[in-house]
């Protein structure tokens, strides 16, 4: 069940009630089209109720829907979905994207954002241009930890997957149904699913248990950084390339630390899994070692920092 997640800065933007009323007619086509290509359970996510937005300045939504018998319908349609606030709401825990800011255009986005921490889909209202594709490129900044232990902002531009017109759905088909299928939503289901889900990756056994206490922050997180990992090692051709080009950051522990990062391989010996991605809220690893024979890398630890006593 993709989330849809209200654009909140796509409302109340100065233009006339004609346009206003084809974008949302527009609006509600879309929305509908994403749940009827998901399912009954899709719901609309947004920071306030949307019967509280104006859809143009002075133009709010109660008044439209008075407008006519068709706006009407139309609001009937809308509310058919399931309905979501605050943002907030939907997080695996409430403080779980603390760790991160998104931005367009210099401005804080919260719907927008959120579609990207959740792994959702961004709906707008296509008053203007620039909310009239099928995606929308955001500055993120996000707290991470470096490897001396210290915090630190880092900023990089992601893109969203966004609609405001039916014709936008044509590009997310393939994602929604295979996000319908998979429905990985909690770190067991990972575990259960890894061998569809993740076909170039192999874990060792203490990973199961990582995974069943998976904190719930890391979820979304965990998921995605899996998805990358798989990515690159799918398209790796370790004849020719000594590792994968990978999608994500990865790095090895320095000398000190590799001594910490000895885990019991398949075939009982003892191996160094020192190369790491990283994910947050907090300082997320996930170690692994390459296995070129293969055509795999070996996981040995989804969590926190390795710690010497671990």
């Amino acid at each position: 069940m993709p989330l849809l997640f209200l654009n909140e800065k796509s409302w109340g933007t100065a233009c006339d009630p004609t346009r206003a009323e084809r974008a949302m007619a527009d609006f509600v086509d879309a929305v509908r089209a994403a749940a009827a290509s998901d399912g009954p359970d899709t719901a609309l996510v947004s920071e306030v109720d949307v019967k509280a937005l104006e859809i143009a300045k002075g133009y709010p939504v109660n008044k439209w829907i008075g407008a006519s018998p068709r706006n009407r319908a139309l609001w009937q349609r809308l509310r058919g979905l399931q309905g979501r606030s605050p943002v907030r709401s939907v997080y695996p825990a409430e403080d779980a994207a603390a760790h991160l800011e998104y931005r367009h255009d210099g401005e804080t986005v919260l719907g927008l954002g959120a579609a990207h921490f959740m792994d959702g889909i961004a709906v707008s209202l296509p008053v203007v241009r620039q909310w009239q594709g099928d995606s929308v490129t955001l500055e993120r900044g996000e707290l991470v930890e470096d490897e001396d232990g210290t915090l630190d902002m880092r900023y990089d531009s992601v893109v969203v997957r966004h609609l405001s017109a039916e014709s936008h759905l044509d590009r997310h088909l393939e994602w929604i149904r295979r996000t319908r299928s998979e429905g990985v939503t909690t770190g067991p289901r990972m575990w259960d699913g890894r061998a569809d889900l993740y076909p170039h990756l192999t874990f060792l056994p203490r990973v199961e248990g990582q995974l069943s206490s998976l904190n719930p922050h890391w979820v979304v997180p965990v998921r995605r950084a899996l998805e990358r990992l798989e990515e690159a090692v799918a398209a790796w051709d370790p004849a020719t390339m000594p590792e994968p080009e990978w999608r994500t950051k990865v790095s090895p522990e320095g000398e000190t630390r590799k001594r910490v990062c000895g885990f019991r391989d398949l075939d009982g010996e003892t191996r160094t899994f020192d190369l790491h991605a990283r994910f947050t809220p907090g300082a997320g690893r996930i170690h692994f070692r390459l296995v070129p024979e293969k055509h795999t890398i070996r996981i040995a630890h989804i969590g926190g920092k390795i710690r010497p006593d671990l």
